[in-house]
């Protein structure tokens, strides 16, 4: 399939890249990509004129994103109803020193995904969103936990945003100076930036004969959380 022909979201005022158009990427692939080896999102929002932005855990089913939370939000109070939401996810890469101030610059890999926010109310994609939840991360972990209380079920309430608009924006040229600063006896680098996990640590009331499941092997000291992210999406999803 030639790249203009991939899949791709529609492009208008509200995601084009204005600056630097050529870091700009529409097609599902490159949006997918960013937003799912991401943990964490940003969750914009207005509420009787006042702008709110929010931290939470996402997962994404096909161009479908879904979060959750308690039930007093007030975010989810507020985005169940069909509400124009942004949400963001960014990953740092590199710190880049040049030779100037003004080229001083980072590395890094976002998206902005527009779309109107609803409340999951039927009680089956509830149920299977907050399965997913889980099992987004850790495939095969919910089989392996005692049964979630209805109670529980009750108190979360989940939101879900299909994309209508978005675009991820990607820098990924290190030191990128003028070509007459390179001549300058001024010392310039790239700083790679990674999120990498440590030890775990289990918890200290384990049952002496509980071990660490196979299933959470993805998870381990040194390797990048991205990567462990990205593995546990493919694992639990197709597109």
């Amino acid at each position: 399939m030639a790249e203009q022909d991939a899949p791709s979201y529609p492009v208008d005022a509200m995601n084009r890249v204005k600056r630097r158009q050529e870091r700009g990427f529409y097609d599902h692939a490159a949006v997918h990509a960013v937003l799912d080896a991401a943990a964490m999102c940003h969750v914009s929002y207005v509420i009787d004129g006042q702008p709110f932005c929010t931290p939470t855990l996402f997962w994404r089913e096909g161009s479908r994103l879904y979060w959750h939370g308690s039930n007093a939000s007030r975010m989810l109070r507020n985005l169940s109803e069909g509400e124009p939401t942004c949400l963001t996810v960014t990953h740092l890469d590199s710190l880049v020193l040049a030779r100037c101030g003004f080229n001083h610059s980072a590395d890094y890999r976002s998206v902005m995904a527009y779309g109107h926010a609803r409340l999951v109310e039927d009680s089956a994609e509830k149920s299977r969103a907050l399965f997913m939840m889980v099992d987004r991360f850790f495939p095969g972990r919910t089989a392996q936990l005692r049964e979630t209380a209805s109670q529980e079920i009750n108190a979360t309430t989940v939101v879900m945003m299909d994309i209508e608009r978005a675009s991820a924006k990607i820098r990924s040229k290190g030191v990128a100076d003028d070509d007459e600063d390179y001549l300058l006896p001024i010392y310039a680098e790239r700083l790679p930036v990674q999120l990498v996990m440590g030890s775990p640590e289990p918890c200290p009331r384990l049952h002496a004969n509980v071990v660490r499941p196979a299933n959470l092997a993805g998870y381990r000291a040194g390797r990048r959380l991205e990567d462990a992210v990205a593995e546990a999406h493919a694992a639990a999803y197709t597109d």
